[in-house]
């Protein structure tokens, strides 16, 4: 079931690069819940299935809080001493980030039944919702990263990659 395309590699020391790396993460599970309920009428919960819906499962229920946090406690804050006039976005984001988790909440549990056994197929309006809010999402904040890349010095840049990475240690 997994859609291959390139890997982007990021580090820390380029936070707004792992910002980036977090989104096409974000789109390839996102192709990949909309494939999910064909997938699974034709060919059944079988491992591959399994194996997939756990890495997308880890990854929103792990990563994608962590990514929200980088933004809202890091990279917003410091974008808007530069850039006043994106407060406007950033409070649309942040208000998104809660509809996300929410919408995320819902279909996680039908994943996790899934993988469980105790259902068979995951509600195509639930993908629906994740995947549509995750696109909308992502055109409104991936300008706020071209305007961090234009505004931010190298030192604020490494400032708060190391604090993400601080973040993710703690995490693990």
């Amino acid at each position: 079931m997994q859609i291959l395309e390139p890997q982007k590699f990021a580090s820390w020391n380029e936070p707004i690069e792992m910002l980036y790396a977090c989104h096409s993460k974000v789109k390839r599970f996102c192709r990949q819940l909309t494939i999910l309920p064909d997938y699974l009428a034709k060919n059944g919960c079988n491992q591959a299935v399994k194996n997939d819906v756990q890495q997308i499962l880890n990854y929103f229920n792990q990563s994608a809080p962590l990514h929200h946090d980088d933004e809202e406690k890091d990279f917003f804050p410091l974008l808007v001493k530069y850039v006043p006039e994106a407060q406007k976005d950033i409070d649309e984001l942040e208000r998104q980030h809660v509809t996300l988790h929410d919408n995320w909440a819902k279909l996680s549990e039908q994943l996790q039944a899934l993988l469980n056994g105790e259902r068979e197929n995951v509600d195509m309006a639930l993908i629906n919702n994740v995947v549509s809010g995750y696109d909308k999402h992502i055109a409104l904040e991936e300008p706020l990263f071209e305007l961090g890349k234009q505004h931010l010095s190298e030192s604020e840049l490494r400032e708060i990659g190391d604090i993400m990475s601080a973040r993710r240690r703690v995490q693990a």
